[in-house]
């Protein structure tokens, strides 16, 4: 290879100068002043002008032979693979440090978590795979790849980079490298560097349009039309590519260009790694520059998108690939932190491709954390960020306030926030000094967070008039969600260390007591009451400013254990929140707007309560621990403003301060039941976060059965996005599966009712009332009282057992006995039932403790006396009553009837408690506790009279409610009876989902009369059919002279049969002839109905009323396209598009007598020697001397054609029908349709094809239902639809009449084109072979068409009884023996490979047959069984098809045995229908001299013997059934394929978004312009072109990515759907936000494929529409 000539090569020349000087020379020619340059002609030139020289001068020989010997050195064992924005990623949950380790599809497939609890999501860019990383996983770090990678890098360790190599890249590197940076970072927009200005400057200018995030696609199209006066898809191009790379040069500019080597995203980097960041790392000695990575980085937010991600995927594949780097990497990164985050924040872009977007690679890794916290500071530095992008925000006192904030800018400061997140998600296990020192840095950086945030946004109650305007609320309430994991984490890090927690809670109390020394009134006021007398200072909750935002109070209630100084300020401020929601919910704010109700909605929800509500509780939970609880009590009386309220009677005047008063008083002693009741936090009691979580979700269930992830929703999520559920949920719940639709829920266990304790704290109101509801309403049902008390709650820790002080204290008895008091004295304005049901729980509580503190200790010890307290009088007035008597006086007030059983629950628990007291034998004592006690009066005898009673009742109600069931059905049972008419003949009988045939009302005559074609046929069903209209609601019975009524219907082109998928369909029909369809039914046109009946005048006034509507209604988006005539149906809002007449079946009698003469004279000879005298004579008098169209008639073994033109009359004849005018209207019209919406052309009534499009529309109908019917495993009478069945019957008979409608010379001239494939001797020139058509659409069309024959100019005649019988059996015989040839011919070739010896006759008849065919074809001999049996199985779906029509046709009952499933019994079914003999080939043997020369003829036409030399193929019978395509078991696959899928059009390695089309499998690349098609001049997406060739219009596909099936119909609808992938829960996962593993369902991808087969998908996109009606409709021609 000769070496390169470049001026560097020489050792004595000045490499950087000589570097510079090539790219000045080769540059400017590269990147020439083209306007559309060739990107692949460019990037040549580049690699070899100036890569393939610097890359020989680094290796000083062929570098791809160095490359490769470098290469096998082995890989680095850590992956690196960046993500692309829309692959999928996966973490598992087992093994992962945190959520934020991810490994990529491959690493996944290849490792051990591929078998544990793993999550897929989809990444948003630019993160990569950690696998390799040891510090992100706790086991399995390697996958299998980098396994062996490892352990060959480590064998080949001395296969280091020689010392030449390194020299060389020593004294390469930085000159490319800062050539990189400096034009990176180059701001002089008309200069060059001198080194690099080699030419004159010429007048060349470019004009370049750079990328903002704030203009719509639509925006910058319309402008480049604008501006350059360019068509529109060059407009698309460009904008395309703007948004790609984020600026796009599209006319000229001068010649500065911006040149950056590959290098940036060069491959070759990992081999030098150590060098390439050396260089990038070293700072220039006298200078105060930055390095160069640091100078990349500080100018990342001023590159455009596309230098942004090579520069980031530079820094992923150096730095981040050795630990060593990637730690000096984040020390400059930490050093610049707060000017990146400045330069983010007031940025446009996206985070994901901003550099700040780094921190997660390098502050989730354990030990580079603890580094940067000890070393440089971080926590304090992030927290400092936060502090100096907030200030904005600040107000007069150094709050926040948010009000008129921009949510995009917050949205980035968000970013900050999970930094510090991310730097704290793993605490350290061993602590250093200077760890502590750091540590304690950044904590009190944090607190001067949090006091700007305690008290922000204060409100104050509008008195009044409403607020003007709703204040922002938003911002405050989303940091608070931001900061709820790190105010966990910060705690979690201090609990670890005791000294550090001693010094954080001093920090916190002096942050608190700063805060608060500021109150605003320093007067206090005194209350006294039950002898107790309160300090406290000035302040009302209603009239002076108050905040929801506390954090650092609630940081304290962390520190529990230190006792405070100042107990009361430490109650006072969650006290005033707790008084706020109170007073929100007696609706005393409703003049302050939305605003506080939704902050107060999130200050109790889920996301928010654990640094807010929760900590509230606890902190008054502290204060009553270290309180007076007297004191407790009344600094809580006096914050509710209630305690006038319990000093004296208040007057009943104003109703509204009587309800305000109630509710206050509800909402305080509810908040007293959570002080002394709610336990089930770690260290107010001894439980544990399981125990917690279980608590949780029992109360959960309670409400209702939930779905897993409704549970999850509900449940507080800690650092790692974890809840904890799936630990216990099995403990407490049993999963219920789910069913074809719906999801799998949890039910509570049986034995965890006992846990439910009506006042849960987490409970709203409505959850509250909807549990307290069931659970009453479960006990009932079990017979049991209704008693709900609390479960025994767990013992307070010894720090907080002074709490339950507050039960037994003097206040509190004087606020039960007032509440109670005031029951009995029925002043009713001051009680409410809710009011009571709280005194009773917190009596319950005081008992419950009581007695469990007395089974522990011995009676004199304990020191807590509710029972005495509670017995003791009120006063010493002569009618004081103590509680005890109260409550036996309430069961008397007949409000309380519901608590009645409450209050025997409490009576008895005071006796229990008594007698513990007593230390009476505990024998006689009730021993049950909790839920389970029995209802009790004074004695036991008296609860078992009671529960007698009950049980005695329950049964007395069964036995009523069972009479009178059975009397319902009687009376049911006799009107059917009565009205059995009305039962069989409405339509609207909704109780018969599958329609009944018509049989069972005529008596079952016996199987001879069950013959639907020849002499023998059976008598039809014949009956008044009398139908309701379901608009006017009037009945009428169908007659041929009524007025029409009609069936709504919906023409639809269909795919669904096809056996050739992929085939070019013809999209217009103009020039094409449906008279034969193709045997592989590539396309039809199928005809459903809904089965719903109306009046034609109804509808048409229906249907005009809508279109009237919708003109009115311009704006609104039409779910139907009116234009097309769809409308949905009145009734059940199918999507329809026309109507079906309803024709009423002519009844025709076959005199047994006329048919046995008959059938000796005419013989198939006969018969076929009379038809061709009809249409020859009728040919000769068509043509009159023209012979260009006419069928020329050649006589050749055919018999005397000579015979009398009218014989054909002879056997029989009867006037036509006689239809009304309206029915005809209605004929024309649906014909019409049918032929428009199944050729896609305009209507024209006059048009030739119309008659053809009847029959064929009523062919493929049948064939789809025959499908259906075998696909479903039913039998093919009496398992049809009631819609299927109207539809069909309608269909056929409208077939049969249509043809009056048309001109008979146009039907005869289609009859003579059909029997032509039959009859070779009428020669026509277009007639196709007997291999190219399908032989049931010849059948129908030839049957339906074949009345024309007997047309005379003078009279309307058709055929009697006994000439249809004939005409009937003769062409169903001919058309069935040549569906046999074409099976011999094409099915039956293959040389069996089991051998049998059958030697049944119809094996024989079969050979003889087959030797006679092999005349004509030479065949080989193939055993007759072997043909035998291709041929029945071949045949049986035309046989089924066929007695479907005869039947819809006719009316003639079917054969018992057709109406239950049975292969054997089914096919001798439809031979004695059919008028078939069994052996199917006996019918050859009785027509043999009749069908021999026809036979001879099939097999020498050209087309059939081009097939039998091999030349074309042909269809095998019976045709394949068409499912959906396979899916793969587990969804991981579909992503995987989904990852290696490249558009065939984009050459660019972005990521789209792949869809599968469920019908054949292609892969295509949606919503994306660079695969939009042009069709008959419009754009099309991929999916909406795919389908109009895989689907006629009509498509199913899967979305990948977002886990969904999209269903389209044409080009302007289509709806979502869920996908047939289920969690484990029996949960769907729309865009993968759960992330579960998910699992094919095999019964939602059946009902997927049914939906399809029975062609519901154009309905289910209606409906889907119809409910979801959205305002601003989706581009669905553009999916």
């Amino acid at each position: 290879i000769p070496l390169p000539t470049v001026p560097w090569w020489d050792e004595r020349v000045d490499f950087q100068a000589a570097f510079l000087q090539q790219l000045a020379k080769y540059v400017p020619n590269i990147y020439s002043a083209e306007m559309d340059p060739l990107l692949e002609k460019q990037e040549e030139m580049a690699q070899k002008q100036i890569f393939d020289p610097l890359e020989w001068y680094l290796f000083r020989e062929d570098p791809d032979v160095c490359l490769e010997k470098l290469r096998q050195c082995g890989v680095s064992q850590l992956c690196g693979k960046v993500f692309k924005s829309g692959e999928t990623t996966y973490s598992c949950r087992d093994c992962a440090i945190d959520p934020t380790c991810v490994l990529c599809m491959d690493c996944f497939q290849n490792s051990i978590h591929k078998n544990h609890r793993y999550k897929m999501h989809t990444s948003t860019g630019g993160g990569f795979c950690d696998c390799g990383d040891t510090e992100a996983w706790k086991t399995g770090p390697l996958c299998t790849n980098h396994d062996s990678g490892a352990a060959s890098a480590t064998k080949n360790s001395e296969c280091q980079l020689n010392e030449e190599l390194m020299a060389q890249a020593k004294k390469m590197f930085p000159s490319v490298l800062k050539y990189i940076v400096d034009m990176t970072i180059w701001e002089e927009e008309k200069e060059l560097p001198p080194v690099l200005m080699t030419r004159e400057k010429t007048d060349h200018y470019y004009c370049v349009l750079f990328n903002d995030e704030h203009h719509s696609y639509d925006h910058v199209i319309y402008s480049l039309q604008r501006a350059l006066g360019c068509e529109l898809g060059e407009a698309q191009l460009h904008t395309t590519a703007i948004d790609k790379e984020n600026f796009w040069a599209f006319s000229r500019s001068n010649f500065i260009f911006l040149f950056l080597p590959d290098f940036y995203s060069s491959k070759h980097i990992i081999y030098f790694v150590p060098i390439f960041c050396q260089i990038c790392l070293k700072e220039e000695a006298d200078s105060e520059k930055p390095c160069l990575i640091s100078m990349l980085m500080l100018w990342d937010a001023k590159l455009h998108k596309g230098a942004r991600k090579i520069l980031h995927e530079l820094i992923f594949s150096s730095f981040f690939m050795e630990m060593e780097y990637k730690k000096l990497f984040a020390i400059e990164f930490v050093k610049y932190y707060k000017t990146l985050q400045k330069e983010y924040i007031s940025d446009d872009h996206e985070r994901n491709i901003s550099v700040t977007a780094l921190s997660v690679q390098m502050f989730t890794v354990p030990t580079l954390a603890r580094h940067l916290i000890e070393e440089q500071n971080v926590i304090t530095v992030i927290t400092e960020t936060l502090l100096e992008v907030l200030p904005e925000y600040l107000d007069k006192n150094d709050k926040f306030n948010f009000q008129g904030y921009s949510q995009d800018k917050l949205d980035r400061v968000y970013a900050v926030i999970c930094d510090l997140k991310y730097i704290l998600i793993t605490k350290p296990t061993v602590w250093t000094d200077r760890l502590r020192v750091r540590f304690l840095e950044g904590f009190r950086s944090f607190l001067r967070i949090l006091t700007c945030m305690q008290g922000m946004e204060e409100i104050q109650r509008q008195i009044g008039q409403h607020i003007e305007v709703d204040p922002d609320w938003e911002a405050a309430i989303t940091i608070q969600m931001q900061l709820k994991n790190i105010l966990l984490m910060f705690q979690e890090w201090c609990a670890c260390d005791e000294d550090l927690l001693l010094e954080a809670y001093k920090e916190c109390h002096t942050a608190v007591m700063r805060c608060s020394t500021s109150s605003h009134s320093r007067e206090k006021i005194v209350l006294q009451l039950c002898g107790h007398t309160l300090e406290s200072k000035r302040y009302r909750v209603s009239v002076d400013p108050v905040s929801i935002h506390l954090p650092l109070s609630r940081m304290l209630a962390d520190f529990y254990y230190i006792k405070s100084i100042d107990l009361e300020l430490l109650v006072e401020y969650p006290l005033r929140c707790l008084v706020l929601v109170a007073q929100v919910a007696a609706e005393m704010w409703r003049r302050n707007g939305l605003s506080l109700i939704s902050q107060v909605f999130y200050y109790q929800d889920v996301k928010c309560r654990e640094e807010m509500y929760d900590k509230d509780i606890i902190m008054l939970q502290i204060g009553a621990s270290f309180m007076d609880p007297n004191l407790f009590l009344l600094l809580i009386l006096q914050r509710y403003e209630l305690v006038n309220a319990f000093k004296k009677i208040m007057p009943t005047k104003d109703q509204d301060l009587t309800k305000q008063c109630n509710i206050l008083i509800e909402e305080m002693l509810q908040v007293l039941i959570y002080v002394v009741g709610e336990r089930y936090v770690p260290g107010v009691s001894s439980v544990t976060k399981e125990e917690i979580t279980m608590r949780e979700i029992i109360h959960l269930l309670c409400i209702d059965p939930m779905a897993h992830s409704a549970i999850a929703k509900s449940l507080p999520e800690n650092e790692n996005n974890e809840t904890g559920l799936e630990k216990v949920i099995n403990k407490v719940a049993v999963f219920k599966k789910p069913g074809v639709s719906g999801h799998g829920v949890y039910e509570l266990k049986d034995e965890c009712m006992k846990e439910f304790n009506m006042f849960f704290y987490h409970y709203t109101k409505t959850q509250h009332s909807k549990a307290e509801h069931r659970q009453k309403k479960r006990r009932k049902q079990e017979n049991r009282d209704e008693a709900l008390p609390p479960p025994p709650p767990p013992e307070f820790s010894p720090v907080f057992s002074n709490v339950v002080k507050v039960l037994n204290c003097d206040i509190m008895m004087y606020i039960l006995r007032t509440i109670l008091q005031r029951a009995v004295q029925l002043e009713t304005h001051l009680w409410t039932e809710a009011m009571i049901q709280m005194v009773l729980h917190l009596l319950s509580l005081g008992l419950l403790e009581e007695k469990q503190q007395l089974e522990k200790a011995p009676e004199e010890e304990v020191t807590f006396d509710f029972y005495h307290k509670a017995s003791r009088m009120g006063s010493s007035a002569l009618n004081a009553l103590n509680i005890l008597m109260l409550l036996e006086k309430l069961k008397s007030v007949p409000q309380l009837e519901a608590q009645k059983d409450m209050i025997n629950w409490i009576l008895q628990m005071f006796d229990t408690v008594k007698r513990l007291r007593e230390k009476s034998s505990l024998a006689t004592a009730a021993t049950t506790s909790g839920s389970e006690t029995t209802k009790g009066d004074e004695t036991p005898s008296t609860q078992d009279k009671e529960k007698a009673e009950r049980k005695r009742k329950a049964e007395a109600a069964r036995l009523h409610r069972q009479k009178i069931m059975a009397q319902m059905s009687a009376l049911q049972r006799n009107f059917i009876e009565t009205h059995k008419l009305l039962y069989e003949h409405t339509q609207e009988t909704q109780g018969r989902e599958d329609s009944v045939m018509e049989e069972e009302s005529i008596p079952l005559a016996i199987d001879s009369s069950r013959i639907a074609l020849g002499p023998k046929r059976g008598p039809s069903i014949t009956e008044k059919e009398v139908l309701t209209c379901i608009l006017c609601q009037e009945e009428q019975e169908v007659r041929l002279e009524s007025a029409a009524m009609v069936l709504s219907a919906c023409v639809q082109k269909s795919t669904a049969l096809t056996q050739h998928r992929g085939k070019t369909l013809e999209l217009s029909g103009d020039t094409l002839d449906p008279l034969f369809m193709d045997p592989d039914l590539s396309c039809g046109t199928h005809t459903g109905s809904c089965g719903h009946v109306m009046h034609a005048a109804c509808w048409q006034k229906y249907f005009e009323a809508m279109q009237l509507n919708s003109r009115q209604r311009l704006h609104v988006e039409q779910i139907f396209d009116l234009e097309n005539g769809e409308y949905l149906c009145p009734l059940c809002k199918s999507l329809c598009n026309t109507v079906i007449p309803i024709i009423p079946l002519q009844t025709q009698k076959i005199n047994s007598e006329d048919s046995e003469a008959v059938a000796q004279i005419l013989t198939l000879a006969r018969w076929l020697e009379i038809v061709m005298a009809r249409i020859s004579g009728y040919s000769a008098k068509n043509t009159k001397g023209e012979t260009q169209n006419a069928p020329s008639l050649i006589n050749k073994g055919m018999g005397d054609f000579t015979s009398e033109f009218h014989s054909i009359l002879s056997f029989g004849v009867q006037p036509s029908a006689k239809y009304s005018n309206s029915i005809k209207e209605m004929l024309v019209l649906f014909a019409t349709t049918v032929y428009r919406v199944g050729l896609k052309v305009a209507p024209n009534e006059a048009d030739p094809r119309i008659p053809m499009m009847t029959w064929s529309t009523c062919a493929f109908t049948i064939q789809c239902i025959e499908n259906l019917l075998e696909d479903e495993g039913k039998p093919l009478f009496g398992s049809l639809q009631n819609r299927q069945h109207s539809g069909l019957k309608a269909l056929v008979q409208f077939a049969a009449a249509q043809r009056t409608t048309s001109p008979q010379s146009l039907i005869q001239k289609h009859l003579v084109r059909l029997l032509a494939v039959l009859l070779p001797n009428l020669k026509m020139e277009d007639t196709p072979s007997i291999l190219d058509v399908d032989m049931f659409h010849i059948l129908v069309g030839a049957v339906l068409s074949f009345p024309s024959l007997y047309w005379e100019d003078t009279v309307d005649l058709q055929p009697s009884s006994i000439s249809s019988a004939y005409n009937h059996l003769y062409l169903f015989h001919l058309v069935t023996m040549a569906h046999i040839t074409q099976i011999l011919l094409t099915s039956a070739t293959e040389s069996p490979t089991a051998q049998s010896q059958d030697t049944s006759e119809e094996a024989h008849t079969a050979e003889s047959f087959c030797r006679e065919v092999y005349q004509y074809t030479s065949g080989r001999d193939i055993p007759g069984w072997h043909l035998w049996d291709c041929v029945k199985k071949g045949i049986t779906p035309y046989l089924r098809c066929a007695a479907l029509f005869f039947h819809y046709m006719l009316r003639v009952p079917p054969p018992e045995d057709l109406l239950l499933v049975s292969e054997e019994g089914e096919f001798k079914a439809l031979c004695s229908y059919l008028s078939l003999p069994t052996n199917l080939f006996l019918l050859f043997e009785e027509y043999w001299g009749t069908v021999n020369p026809l036979l001879q003829r099939w097999c020498a036409d050209p087309a059939v013997l081009s097939f039998l030399k091999g030349k074309n193929i042909s269809l095998r019978y019976p045709r394949k059934r068409n499912n959906l395509i396979e899916l793969p078991e587990d969804y991981s696959c579909l992503l995987n394929q989904a990852s290696q899928f490249r558009c065939p059009r984009s050459f660019d390695d972005e990521q789209k978004h792949p869809v599968l089309c469920l019908f054949c499998g292609t892969m295509l690349c949606s919503q994306n312009t660079c695969c939009q098609e042009l069709v008959n001049g419009e754009e099309l997406g991929a999916c909406t072109s795919h389908a109009l060739q895989c689907g006629a219009g009509v498509c199913m596909f899967l979305k990948i990515r977002a886990c969904r099936v999209v269903l389209i119909e044409g080009k302007t609808r289509g709806c979502l759907y869920p996908a047939p992938y289920l969690d484990e829960y029996g949960e769907t996962d729309p865009d993968l936000k759960r992330g579960n593993p998910l699992h094919l369902c095999h019964e939602r991808y059946r009902k997927l494929h049914l939906l399809w087969q029975q062609h519901c998908i154009i309905e289910e996109i209606a409906r889907s529409q119809e409910t979801n009606q959205i305002i601003f409709g989706f581009n669905w021609h553009l999916l």
